[in-house]
């Protein structure tokens, strides 16, 4: 066996590999749990599993002593057990019958999920054993294995983007395991290498086992999805077959045909119409959120159906010569602007898999609807497109991309989306001929939410530009079904409306509001208890608006794009009346999503207090050296406070950077990769002031300009921004790196400075500590979302700054 004196330098590189798959495995189980269940849950799941940090924490606390001894078996041994149980936990938890669904009358349920928790932590809590008991071995360099921790976290972003676009989600767990095992190799080499009677065996066994994985079937790794999604959904219908399956970070998209019940998808469809869709293919996102392709034979009347559909009124209203349709998804938009003989067609898709499907696989199917010269594809995120855009338009359309049961239950509750907020429907304004139409359909929610929260902000952004009386350009019309609200930068005329009129009578639509319509016009077609949608139309254009939205049972505030939140409703005064209502048809009421972040944070907070305490009382009992109670508690703040600091500002900018880059993954990607890396090389950086004794002029240099930077970015990041809109997505790339490196090398410091002098003072409590920062990165992921939601994510920035000066006023006594 080899000594500690033979291995002096910590084993940077397979702390650097083992910290890049712990994160692709985070990312990974929450794109899984995407698809099984709903996001929401995913978000759920992976925050508590997260937990088997804080485990961690704990066990190093308790059993350090008999530990260290054995640290390079200890060491190896937790990096291996990281890779077999990534891969053996994930299996596992999939054969858990776990329905999110049931969980209200289904007392099993709970236990399952509990099962769930357990399965997903072990994993995470033997890559945190192996980097935590790294910390106490090597005390003299905890600064660069923090760095080599971040660095290699931050290389994890970006491995997992890699991985989502090359290969299916059910298949990465097998490069998740072959990874830990190419660190177990590492680590064998760095510990071993100069006894070569040990090393060579394990590099032989950790190199086989890099293989292995490859050779499992790709079966057992396949995502068992929840029954109540829309893929199952269609499944279950005779004839219905997937026939393509494609990968990316974006989703997964599933195709499935059915030649004997085929697809019917016509959302918002007169009751009055006589001819139905021709065939169509369905399109899955993450198995649920269809789009469908529909056939083009090249026979007008066979699309005579797009005519008959709420989002068709402004063809009836005006002659188009150019449309703009945000999120085309499988083409249905577009292929209605053709209908209607719409010569210049811009389509605008996120996703260029579904894109390519259009073009590739169903291009003859589709009417080669993607390669006609009169349409214009584009690859790209909506409202980034319209940002960088120099052209005008007859008609801005905003496709139906979410799917009607999503929609129905709350389950998009924690969805940041800016593309209907105050801002978004501005660019979209600024883009219309002065005769133009924004037109924006949405399912119909009963009691109505979306559409009116849609109207107020409708409201909002043509007050914000100037326009004095906002309900003279206002239309909304709805069906059984869907709703569709038409906004102009003009008055609408008294021709439009008299149009308007027609197209509904002809295909019993009913008129929720229109300039000058009186109340009798409402409520004719598809009846309502009350004409709730007009009631709170004209409610939100007249003084008592405020008094009406206070007293709605949901929340109809408009979004922001410091408050993203459209789709979440839900407000605690009315939880009681809508929990009676659970067993006679309410649960869609319930608004899932926010609900079950709410109960995220409380089971995590449960979690981490029995995970953080529980070391205390034995640590009072003797377990290793001593330490007073004041240094105790002021370690806990600081440690405490800066799991919820870093994190905070990290998710604050991760959305701010989606305005800027557009495309979520190149934000998610860029902005992750960019915090982690460069706090890691502040964390490296930090070891000067730790070196000479300078803990507490280290920390509070780095908190002081954290606190300058983000002040400033505060007022500096729109201008910066719209300098920059309109450059290359490369360009925009390196802007943002460049704005995050040094904040973020600032933010990688005071973490390790803390570290290296609790060592000093308190060797017992690294562990402890260690458990605890893992605990309030959990916490603090939750809690972001939460305070986001509430105040929106400016006051999450400075919720973060005084976090930061809370942990630097904790910490100046006992570091120095």
């Amino acid at each position: 066996m080899t000594t500690t004196a033979q291995h002096a330098q910590p084993p940077w590189c397979s702390i650097a590999v083992i910290s890049m798959t712990a994160l692709a495995y985070e990312i990974l189980l929450m794109r899984v749990f995407s698809i099984i269940q709903w996001h929401h849950f995913a978000y759920m799941i992976i925050s508590l599993a997260l937990l088997g940090y804080g485990a961690s924490g704990t066990f190093l606390t308790l059993f350090r002593n008999r530990l260290l001894p054995r640290y390079e078996r200890v060491y190896l041994g937790n990096i291996v057990l990281f890779g077999l149980s990534a891969y053996a936990c994930y299996l596992a938890a999939q054969y858990i019958p776990f329905n999110a669904e049931e969980i209200l009358w289904d007392p099993r349920q709970a236990a399952r999920l509990v099962g769930i928790y357990v399965l997903l932590a072990l994993p995470f809590f033997f890559a945190a054993n192996a980097i935590g008991l790294s910390f106490i071995r090597y005390r003299g360099d905890m600064s660069r294995i923090y760095a080599a921790d971040l660095i290699g976290a931050g290389f994890g972003s970006l491995v997992i983007i890699i991985l989502l676009f090359a290969v299916l989600p059910g298949e990465i767990p097998a490069y998740i395991m072959a990874l830990a095992m190419l660190a177990a190799a590492l680590a064998s080499w760095e510990l071993y290498r100069n006894s070569p009677g040990i090393f060579r065996p394990l590099l032989a066994i950790f190199l086989a086992g890099i293989i292995v994985p490859f050779f499992l079937p790709g079966s057992w790794t396949e995502p068992e999805i929840s029954p109540y999604k829309g893929l199952p959904q269609a499944l279950r219908v005779s004839g219905a077959t997937v026939v393509k399956q494609r990968s990316s970070p974006l989703g997964l998209v599933t195709v499935v045909e059915n030649p004997v019940v085929p697809f019917r998808q016509a959302p918002g469809l007169s009751l009055n119409a006589h001819a139905e869709p021709p065939e169509q293919v369905g399109v899955f996102i993450d198995a649920d959120a269809m789009t469908a392709i529909t056939r083009d034979s090249g026979e007008r009347q066979a699309l005579a159906y797009l005519g008959q559909l709420t989002s068709s009124l402004p063809y009836h209203l005006s002659n188009m010569d150019d449309v703009l349709v945000l999120g085309a998804g499988g083409g249905a938009e577009v292929l209605q602007a053709r209908y209607h003989g719409v010569t210049h067609i811009s389509a605008v898709e996120l996703n260029r898999q579904i894109i390519d499907l259009l073009r590739d696989n169903y291009r003859d199917f589709s009417g080669q609807l993607y390669d006609d010269m009169t349409i214009k594809v584009f690859a790209e995120e909506a409202r980034g497109f319209v940002a960088g855009d120099e052209a005008y338009y007859d008609l801005v359309q905003l496709a139906m991309v979410d799917s009607f049961s999503a929609s129905s239950a709350g389950l998009y509750a924690l969805s940041e989306s800016y593309l209907y907020t105050v801002e978004a429907l501005q660019t979209y304004l600024a883009r219309l001929k002065p005769d133009g139409y924004l037109g924006i359909s949405r399912w119909i929610k009963l009691p109505p939410r979306d559409t009116l929260r849609l109207f107020a902000t409708a409201i909002d952004a043509l007050r914000r530009d100037g326009i004095k009386n906002p309900e003279q350009h206002l239309v909304l019309i709805r069906s059984l079904q869907t709703s569709t609200l038409l906004i102009k930068k003009m008055p609408f005329t008294a021709n439009e409306l008299t149009m308007l009129r027609a197209f509904c009578r002809q295909r019993s639509f009913d008129v929720a509001y229109y300039p000058g319509m009186t109340a009798g016009e409402a409520n004719r077609y598809n009846v309502l208890a009350k004409a709730w949608f007009h009631i709170g139309a004209t409610a939100m254009l007249g003084e008592g608006r405020e008094d009406f939205m206070q007293a709605y049972k949901f929340n109809l505030e408009p979004a922001t794009d410091d408050r993203p939140y459209f789709f979440q409703f839900f407000k605690w005064a009315v939880l009681p009346e809508i929990w009676s209502l659970t067993g006679q048809g309410g649960m869609p009421l319930l608004e899932w999503g926010y609900l079950i972040l709410v109960a995220t944070l409380l089971q995590a907070l449960l979690a981490s207090i029995v995970l953080v305490l529980l070391p205390l009382v034995f640590y009072h009992r003797g377990v290793g050296p001593p330490a007073g109670t004041a240094l105790r508690l002021r370690a806990f703040t600081y440690f405490l406070a800066l799991g919820l600091a870093f994190l905070f500002i990290e998710i604050a900018y991760i959305q701010k950077f989606i305005l800027f880059l557009h495309h979520p993954i190149f934000a998610v990607t860029v902005v992750l990769a960019a915090f982690l890396v460069f706090a890691g090389l502040g964390s490296a950086w930090s070891g000067r002031f730790a070196a000479t004794g300078r803990h507490a002029r280290g920390v509070g240099w780095s908190v002081a300009m954290i606190v300058a930077m983000a002040v400033a970015y505060l007022f500096l990041l729109g201008p910066l921004f719209s300098l920059f809109i309109a450059q290359p997505t490369m360009i925009k790339v390196i802007v943002s790196v460049l704005l995050i490196a040094p904040l973020a090398f600032c933010m990688g410091m005071p973490f390790p400075l803390g570290l290296s002098r609790l060592a000093e003072t308190g060797p017992g409590l690294v562990p402890w500590v260690w458990g605890v920062n893992g605990c309030a990165s959990v916490l603090s992921a939750v809690l972001a979302s939460l305070l986001a939601i509430h105040f929106g994510f400016t006051f999450v920035i400075l919720a973060a700054l005084a976090l930061y000066g809370l942990a630097a006023i904790s910490a100046q006594r006992w570091l120095r």
